[in-house]
């Protein structure tokens, strides 16, 4: 026995010792040592030990934490199901699954030196972890999985945590695992990260930037300044976050290569010959043509015996995989059509997510890359005399851009605005967003940890839960009309007769259009890269209702300067702002009357638009209508201080507006079904195969040319113009201007304030022509005219009467 033991430790010390210092040395032996006795006494008779004196080394070549519940025996074939492959349990497993206490526990930060950027969370026992192709499935949790209510509120799992353990490779380790990071620069809750942990070998964290790619076609803009700005931010935290579990990430820009692979696989093929990896990990994306390159990585990387898994998780339900079947297609385009599909087809169960990894295994040696500045995201313009422009300034200093920043901003949301969402979400003035959108959109804070965060904190409001079926609606549209950045999918809505006026156009984009909302929205976005939804409505209304500019100036113009621009979010809403998406926009924002629900005391305003502060909050919204002299006190001056309104008549280009709709609508009566007075919209190959009963496969069968249209969803102000066309928008039932809230005491009190203002000037009026009068009469006269006052005339607080005025000069010489 002793002899066995020696061995054991001489064994473990020469495989080992590289990795650890003296002290870890020592701990991790006399663990596996105290280990080995177990096994030995759990041993039925010496006779079989004799027989196979190396099964518990064998078993044993990755070290396991002496204080945790060892794995049950299972675990081996949980971990295939998870990777899709069988495991050997002889191999040395680096990444290690380890069960957690069974009462419910929230950890800390780890044993860590350095300020990691996570807090490490447990979460309830799950029979299997969520892979790559296992889909989430949108409302699926059921009230058995709803976390109870603790004492604090936010006690949201209860059951067994699952701690992923990585620990360095021996030196017969497999070939290293390549993971590849995209939009999902988090550790907590990430599929890929946490599988390549489950091959048992080296893990390569890298990023790869190819500009080329990450653009798309035609006019799609989906990476803009502010967002490559963030991303930039991001990875640097990220990098941090790496470095606190002993890793590292590998940046890379691909560059086009001579031959007609993309450049990202061309990046990919040279990494695996470099490193000698057979696996690459990702999580999956789902616009087009991201989608079309990750294929084409598979494809080749499979002819070459590397095995490519992209896991699910950007999304809470696989755009790719919702089908109509069983739902049917009226109604399409809507939130509730969208979620009856994943309802009807739901799929796999959403699961819980999954905690951080302690450590990360680290390879012999390191690719060689670039810096995160060669990357060239965060570059900064020049002016010529050298200096630089640091137009991200204020962006920096609004955000926090760590994935703890996303966590902290998510806690204090569920603390404390998400109570007040469900009625005051469009309030302007006051933080009731979450804000969390830049940090979904990078994959900083995983949609499946949100829900459960949302449902585990007893989130009320279905108001909140439901925006992500939204953004989950917005890419599954996407995957259906590719095109959907820059073609309207209303054919009639095409030939519209847009504006061309560029200085219209500017003026919305700098936040100098006259009317006080519309500007304060655009500044917030130019300033710090965001906007909460209601606002974003209300500047989408006024560029398109009222200043006759195309949707796509305005995707453009979002795609630019939004810190979370997304693609399919934007192209869906400006789509159906531009009244040629699936879903017409039943409303639209009235650039002043809409303030007086999302800002009625003006502070909103006030905060982005700083020359009109001094105005009350009665007239701060329509400054053109404030008396004169309150504007002189107020120091505004239209076309100087402030812009002058670069429309005036709202009403009459509203109804404009609506019947250049009325008329191209009635050239294109072919796509307006006369029944009902909906758009008829053609359909996508894939929702007519899912029609006729066919796979996707079998698209084909549908006959080149021919089009399948679909009635979708139609503002009813359009349907009524079918029967009166000479109708606007004032006689209209339908009329889809939102007024807002409209204050009896605030109209009183402008006209209150405009009679006074009037009573005043005459009263100013009459002492002037009085005051000439006599000057006349004196000077005709001969009479000396009296001398002017010095100064001007103001009123004194050191008087006794507060009513006298006295020269400028005296209060000068009393103070």
């Amino acid at each position: 026995m002793g002899c066995k033991l020696a061995y054991q430790i001489f064994y473990l010390y020469f495989n080992y010792k590289q990795f650890f210092n003296n002290d870890e040395l020592e701990v991790a032996l006399a663990l596996s040592l105290l280990e080995m006795k177990d096994h030995q006494l759990s041993t039925p008779s010496k006779t079989s030990q004799l027989h196979q004196p190396h099964e518990s080394l064998n078993q044993r070549k990755s070290f396991q934490l002496a204080s945790v519940p060892q794995p049950q025996e299972s675990s081996h074939t949980q971990r295939a199901a998870v990777t899709g492959r069988k495991e050997n349990p002889n191999l040395p497993n680096t990444g290690a699954r380890v069960k957690g206490n069974q009462s419910r526990q929230r950890m800390s930060k780890d044993k860590c030196n350095c300020e990691c950027p996570y807090t490490f969370r447990a979460f309830p026992k799950q029979d299997t972890v969520e892979g790559g192709d296992q889909m989430m499935n949108m409302g699926d949790l059921t009230e058995n999985e709803k976390p109870k209510r603790s004492k604090n509120r936010r006690q949201r799992r209860k059951g067994a945590c699952h701690h992923v353990v990585g620990l360095p490779p021996s030196p017969s380790a497999r070939p290293p695992v390549l993971l590849w990071f995209r939009r999902d620069l988090r550790l907590c809750d990430n599929p890929a990260l946490n599988g390549s942990l489950e091959v048992g070998a080296p893990v390569i964290p890298i990023f790869i930037w190819s500009p080329e790619e990450e653009e798309g076609p035609g006019i799609t803009v989906a990476m803009g300044g502010a967002c490559k700005y963030w991303l930039h931010q991001a990875l640097s935290c990220f990098c941090s976050s790496l470095e606190c579990i002993g890793s590292r990430l590998v940046f890379l820009k691909a560059k086009a290569a001579k031959n007609e692979v993309g450049p990202t696989l061309h990046c990919l093929k040279e990494l695996v010959k470099e490193t000698g990896a057979t696996t690459v990990f990702a999580n999956a994306l789902y616009e087009p043509w991201l989608k079309d390159r990750d294929d084409e990585v598979v494809s080749a990387f499979k002819k070459d015996g590397v095995e490519v898994k992209m896991f699910h998780s950007y999304c809470l339900k696989d755009p790719y995989s919702v089908s109509t079947e069983g739902v049917g297609l009226r109604g399409i385009g809507s939130v509730s059509h969208f979620m009856s599909c994943c309802k009807q087809n739901p799929g796999s169960a959403l699961g819980v997510p999954l905690d951080p990894p302690v450590s990360l295994p680290t390879p012999a040696q390191w690719p060689q890359g670039v810096s995160l500045d060669g990357l060239g995201l965060a570059r900064m313009p020049r002016r010529k005399d050298g200096t630089t422009i640091d137009w991200a300034a204020n962006i920096r200093k609004s955000w926090d851009f760590t994935e703890k920043g996303a966590h902290a901003r998510l806690e204090a949301f569920l603390q404390d605005g998400v109570y007040r969402y469900e009625k005051d979400s469009g309030r302007a003035d006051a933080p009731n967003t979450s804000c969390l959108s830049p940090y979904l959109h990078f994959g900083q804070l995983s949609p499946r940890w949100l829900l459960w965060d949302a449902k585990g904190a007893r989130c009320r409001p279905p108001k909140f839960q439901r925006k992500l079926a939204w953004r989950d609606l917005a890419y599954w549209q996407l995957t259906l009309f590719p095109d959907l950045p820059w073609e309207s999918l209303r054919p009639p809505y095409k030939a519209l007769r847009w504006s061309v006026d560029h200085g219209h156009l500017k003026a919305w984009q700098r936040g100098r259009t006259g009317y006080p909302l519309v500007d304060a929205a655009m500044r917030q976005l130019w300033l710090t890269g965001w906007m909460n939804n209601y606002m974003r409505h209300v500047v989408a209304s006024f560029l398109i209702a009222y200043l006759y500019l195309p949707w796509q100036e305005g995707y453009r113009w979002f795609q630019d300067t939004l810190v979370d621009a997304d693609v399919a979010i934007d192209a869906m809403m400006w789509q159906n702002g531009g009244m040629c998406g699936l879903d017409h926009w039943n409303f639209i924002m009235h650039p002043v009357d809409a303030a007086m629900t999302c800002d009625p005391c003006g502070s909103y305003v006030r905060t982005w638009c700083p020359e009109l502060a001094d105005l009350p909050e009665e007239l701060i919204h329509k400054p053109w209508k404030c008396p004169t002299s309150m504007l002189r006190r107020a120091g505004v001056v239209f076309g100087q201080t402030y812009p002058e309104r670069i429309i005036t008549d709202l009403d009459e280009r509203r109804n404009h507006s609506l019947q250049d709709v009325a008329l191209v609508r009635k050239e294109f009566s072919q796509y307006v079904d006369k029944r009902s007075g909906c758009d008829l919209v053609p359909l996508p190959p894939r929702l007519v195969s899912e029609a006729l009963g066919l796979s996707h496969r079998d698209g084909g069968v549908v006959k080149e040319g021919k089009q399948f249209l679909l009635p979708v969803i139609t503002r009813m102000e359009f349907k009524h113009q079918l029967e009166d066309p000479d109708a606007d928008a004032a006689s209209n039932p339908y009329n889809a201007v939102l007024k807002g809230y409209v204050s009896r005491k605030r109209d009183e009190t402008i006209a209150f304030l405009n009679e006074r203002d009037f009573t005043a000037s005459v009263m100013y009026e009459g002492t002037q022509r009085r005051e000439r009068l006599e000057s006349d009469y004196r000077r005709m006269e001969g009479l000396p005219t009296p001398p002017a006052a010095r100064g001007r005339a103001r009123r004194t607080p050191t008087a006794k009467d507060r009513f006298s005025v006295v020269p400028g000069g005296a209060v000068t010489s009393l103070r």
